[in-house]
């Protein structure tokens, strides 16, 4: 019980950390979503005229539901644009838009963290399911044969423990790179924007504010799955620890 204490006590800043950097997003979008940019490009402007201007080709940009739902979806070749940022002319969509656009172009010129985190995406999804019924399922041969002379049990109990962690640890290896990725693609975007004309330089630096705002939402999403990555590990450890 003073473990479990213990650990939301070590928690609870991240994840007032992580509605602090929610909250920061929706103001800072907010504030610059209420200044019209110089070029009266809207979001949705912005990302066709990136594309093209990089020379990319067969990927559709359209409109989805939500505010600040946008992404790019590389298999199916989509920059997905939400309601507040594909029609707005302001700051603060283009800067949005042309974000995307940066993950575009990752993908494009073979941005090592944007392949490795693409690559991890199935090891994850498979991970978050597999992870915690592998761990029970090696806990309990292990408690079941620990003392017996069931060997092979007790061993097996181990493995299916270890392979929990190392799946378990996946999603937090998929945050960390998360980080790399986005700050490259908000360091493309402003680029772009500057290079094309579609933001002053004194744009440029609302534009930024709230790339990095968004930033700080995977940064602390990314301390939070670490915290959780060890609470686990110091779950599993112990039994481990108790056979060797």
């Amino acid at each position: 019980m003073y473990s479990y204490f213990l650990f939301l006590l070590i928690l609870l800043p991240f994840i007032a950390l992580s509605a602090w950097a929610s909250a920061r997003v929706n103001s800072t979008y907010a504030k610059y979503d209420g200044l019209p940019n110089s070029s009266h490009m809207t979001g949705y402007d912005t990302a066709v005229r990136l594309l093209r201007k990089n020379g990319v080709h067969g990927i559709s940009v359209n409109r989805v539901p939500g505010r600040l739902t946008d992404h790019y979806h590389p298999a199916k070749r989509q920059v997905n644009l939400s309601q507040s940022t594909y029609g707005s002319a302001s700051v603060a969509a283009v800067a949005v838009a042309a974000h995307e656009i940066g993950h575009v172009m990752q993908k494009q010129k073979g941005y090592i963290p944007y392949r490795l985190r693409t690559a991890l995406v199935p090891a994850v999804n498979i991970g978050s399911r597999l992870a915690l019924p592998l761990v029970l399922l090696g806990i309990i041969l292990d408690l079941c044969f620990g003392f017996t002379e069931a060997a092979e049990a007790t061993t097996a109990g181990q493995w299916l423990m270890y392979i929990g962690i190392g799946l378990y640890s996946l999603s937090t290896l998929f945050m960390l790179v998360t980080l790399p990725v986005e700050f490259n693609a908000s360091a493309r975007a402003k680029k772009m924007l500057v290079s094309e004309g579609i933001l002053t330089r004194e744009e440029l630096d609302g534009a930024g504010k709230v790339l990095s705002a968004a930033a700080m939402t995977y940064v602390a999403s990314m301390l939070v799955s670490l915290v959780y990555f060890l609470r686990f590990l110091l779950i599993v450890l112990p039994f481990l620890r108790r056979r060797n």
